[in-house]
């Protein structure tokens, strides 16, 4: 492992050049065979994980030895389609999946979200030729990383494209420009992102994470999701293969399911977030938690008000799951279909649907996870504030007060939602 694999702290800084080559795999990822079985192999692979996660959140370690436990476990290629050698598995077992590592410790199953909306994104944009050659690396142990938007500071609009493809003096094509929230760049063999050619034309840009040119600097200081690396990429006359561009500006049918999958997977977060806040919540009040003076029982799980508050959390939390797969089985009904607007609108609405729940599930869990477990599960040493800060950090993402609008609007109005990776 290079000098990048290294554990990094976001409390210095750390710049991967195109030098540092990231390894592939000794060997190939196992192959998922069934949706089953990558499920068992989320759970399994959750329990390694959620025993290090206060550890890595308190020193800012990212989880470059886990991921690699990830990539190997084959859970990176389930969504590869059948006619190209992958699993081709439902959305709803995506669901669960991040659902479940995310639970365990919900930075490092962050990292994975722009890999899987890349591979729809190829299935919906890209040609037959690039499904088959980026499809095949994912198999192989390719991990896809996203250059994502820009800061305000840079950009004023969160869709606007800050980098640009041109060609230079020698007629090759080369792209330049900045980008932030790039969740999952650092740890990723392929960095795509969104530009502008020459003609003011939306692109996609596949570069190698080890090209000439680019620098991915792990500066995410985020109170949250600390060891997700989300932080700044920098391309400087990166030279880019004709191949390595997607042609956003032709597809015939701008309408997909790109934007509710990738928000699927957002809300598929924050309710591995809620989960994991209340199974701590139930151990520490099962082990720790001291009954109040005046509840009158032996032990803190006895007491009335306590038994009450955790059972309305658990109803919050169920809810949100089940609304959230309903709406994953939603997107698996439409995916197969030729994709309208009004298809995708349904989608997009179904999504919202679930992400409200899941973010006020999250943000519910984990604040109130600390109220029922007592002073003491404000220590340091438990590091139970994680879940909050994670919950929070994360639902910022994309405000629930405009999935509540789009909502309304559909229902009340017939307004179809705005496409984009948001909706």
């Amino acid at each position: 492992m290079t000098d990048t694999a290294a554990p990094s702290t976001l409390h210095t800084p750390r710049t991967a050049h195109a030098h540092q080559r990231l390894p592939l795999p000794p060997t190939p990822p196992q192959r998922i065979a069934t949706e089953a079985q990558a499920l068992e192999v989320a759970a399994r692979l959750a329990e390694e994980f959620r025993q290090g996660a206060a550890q890595r959140d308190r020193e800012r370690r990212l989880p470059w030895d886990e991921l690699e436990r990830y990539t190997a476990s084959g859970l990176g290629a389930i969504t590869v389609p059948r006619a190209y050698g992958g699993l081709g598995a439902s959305f709803e077992t995506l669901a669960q999946v991040f659902v479940t590592i995310c639970a365990a410790d919900p930075s490092l199953g962050q990292i994975p979200q722009n890999h899987f909306a890349l591979i729809q994104n190829l299935q919906d944009f890209g040609t037959a030729a690039q499904q088959q050659r980026w499809f095949a690396d994912v198999l192989s142990g390719h991990r896809l990383g996203n250059a994502g938007p820009e800061k305000k500071s840079k950009a004023a609009s969160i869709a606007a494209a800050t980098a640009r493809l041109h060609r230079d003096a020698d007629g090759l094509l080369r792209v330049s420009g900045t980008r932030f929230y790039s969740t999952g760049s650092l740890f990723a063999h392929w960095v795509p992102f969104r530009a502008v050619d020459e003609q003011e034309r939306f692109v996609q840009v596949w570069v190698r994470r080890d090209a000439p040119g680019l620098t991915i600097t792990d500066d995410w200081d985020a109170f949250g999701q600390r060891t997700t690396a989300s932080g700044s990429v920098r391309l400087d006359q990166v030279l880019v293969q004709e191949e390595d561009v997607v042609a956003l500006y032709a597809s015939k049918n701008p309408a997909s399911l790109s934007g509710p999958i990738s928000q699927l997977i957002q809300a598929s977060i924050d309710q591995g977030i809620a989960e994991g806040a209340l199974a701590d919540a139930r151990a520490f009040v099962r082990e720790r938690s001291r009954a109040w003076v005046h509840s009158g029982v032996e032990h803190a799980y006895e007491d009335p008000y306590i038994i009450q508050e955790f059972a309305k959390l658990t109803v919050a939390v169920h809810a949100a799951r089940e609304v959230l797969l309903e709406a994953a089985r939603l997107l698996d009904s439409l995916h197969p279909q030729p994709v309208t607007e009004a298809i995708s609108a349904q989608a997009s609405v179904a999504v919202a649907r679930a992400k409200v729940l899941t973010t006020e599930a999250a943000l519910s869990a984990s604040e109130n996870l600390l109220e029922l477990a007592g002073t003491s599960s404000a220590r340091s040493a438990h590091n139970l504030d994680r879940h909050w800060r994670n919950a929070r950090v994360h639902t910022l993402h994309d405000p629930v007060r405009w999935k509540l609008h789009l909502l309304g609007n559909y229902l009340l109005n017939g307004r179809l939602p705005q496409r984009h990776q948001w909706n």
